[in-house]
């Protein structure tokens, strides 16, 4: 549509521009009168196929002006929210669903899912929707199921460390879990209830209530969360939990996508809808944006102060520890230098002899002959080869320490 009051080389500049719109939009160009002034107007349609590419560059409306993105992080989050580039939604060429999968992994999905064993596997992936278009397995399929999928997904795993004292400088306890994303959410769930404290309350002739130091359900949400919440395109740090004397954290890479961060607790939106679905079935997890919440109340409920988020780069959830349970002497039976093995062993579960010296300050042969001791008094056991095994509380053992612990 072209008028005389138009000049020429400005209709053609702008319906040029509008020809560099890709995927192509139909756009309109048209005189408005407004009093005794003819005004035109470029009216462009909602557009259903985002994102737009307009001279190479995404632009994204942001009140009245258009920003464009710049980084690769902008653009990855614009794509996620657009629904086209999902990680866990890409196709997964070297993982066959029927020949790589971890069977143990489908058991449990059948038991945690409440699913009969009337539903053959192919009907469950396929109902799962854990193939594209051309029923190829998607990413998000190789890695809730397959046997080791860290060997193509190197930075798929979580690594959990244990330091002594508020720093990184000595790290007691260093692993790395591997295999399927629900393994290594049990792995290193089971991992810090090993580290955290308990402490015991007594009423009565009843028997004895445990009272952890920090309610594991924080850390249930909060870990598979960053299973889930992770970006899985950044390779540069696994997931990780690092406990400290005073606190613990726990950290995957990726920012919150743009939407969720104005509205944070209120609102979710995950960069891996397939594997939260997945942990959403086994009912681990609510599709409703109530994670947040959940962890602040339980928190609440233990007279702990809230956990603190940090969403910059490095999404960061922080648990104030609890409790400190006395290391009272257990009986007369155990002097002042083997209690210091012992409360080393009751405060931090698994480490060898050497680590155990060098915490209290003593030789090797001398902290030896102490643990050699507490073993032969059934107060603690060493479990493990004896190259890679540590000491370790002996539960079977405890009934006296009881009164010393009790709340």
């Amino acid at each position: 549509m072209v008028d005389t009051n138009l000049e020429n080389d400005k209709c053609s500049a702008i319906q040029g521009s509008i020809s560099e719109i890709s995927p192509a939009l139909h756009c309109e160009l048209y005189p408005a009168n407004i009093g005794n002034k003819t005004v035109w107007v470029i009216d462009v349609p909602f557009g259903k196929d985002k994102p737009y590419i307009f001279f190479g560059s995404i632009y994204v409306r942001e009140g009245a002006n258009s920003q464009k993105l710049r980084t690769a992080e902008e653009m990855r989050s614009f794509f996620q929210e657009c629904n086209k580039i999902f990680f866990d939604h890409i196709p997964c060429h070297w993982f066959n669903i029927y020949t790589d999968t971890d069977e143990q992994m489908i058991k449990d999905f059948r038991t945690e899912a409440k699913l009969g064993l009337s539903i053959s596997d192919k009907q469950i992936f396929e109902n799962l929707e854990l193939f594209t278009e051309n029923a190829t397995a998607k990413n998000g399929a190789a890695m809730f199921y397959g046997k080791q999928p860290e060997r193509k997904f190197p930075h798929a795993v979580a690594r959990c460390v244990l330091f002594k004292g508020t720093n990184k400088v000595y790290i007691i306890d260093d692993k790395t879990f591997g295999g399927s994303l629900y393994q290594q959410y049990l792995q290193a769930m089971s991992w810090l209830e090993s580290k955290l404290q308990v402490a015991y309350k007594i009423e009565g002739a009843g028997p004895r209530e445990e009272i952890g130091e920090i309610p594991l359900t924080v850390f249930k949400e909060a870990f598979i969360n960053a299973l889930s919440y992770r970006d899985y395109y950044e390779q540069g740090a696994s997931i990780m939990i690092e406990m400290f004397d005073d606190q613990v954290d726990i950290s995957n890479l990726g920012g919150l996508l743009p939407v969720v961060a104005k509205d944070f607790g209120y609102k979710s939106m995950t960069h891996n809808p397939l594997i939260f679905g997945l942990f959403t079935r086994m009912h681990l997890v609510e599709r409703v944006a109530s994670g947040i919440p959940r962890m602040q109340e339980a928190m609440k409920d233990a007279n702990l102060p809230e956990p603190e988020f940090h969403t910059e780069g490095m999404f960061t959830a922080v648990f104030k520890r609890g409790i400190s349970i006395k290391n009272d002497t257990i009986n007369d039976t155990v002097n002042s230098k083997e209690q210091e093995d012992l409360n080393i062993v009751k405060q931090y579960p698994g480490l060898n002899s050497s680590k155990i010296a060098d915490l209290i300050g003593k030789s090797v042969p001398t902290t030896k002959r102490y643990l050699n001791s507490l073993v032969r008094l059934e107060f603690i056991e060493f479990k493990g080869a004896q190259r890679n095994g540590g000491y370790y509380w002996n539960n079977k053992n405890n009934k006296t320490s009881n009164k010393n612990q009790s709340l």
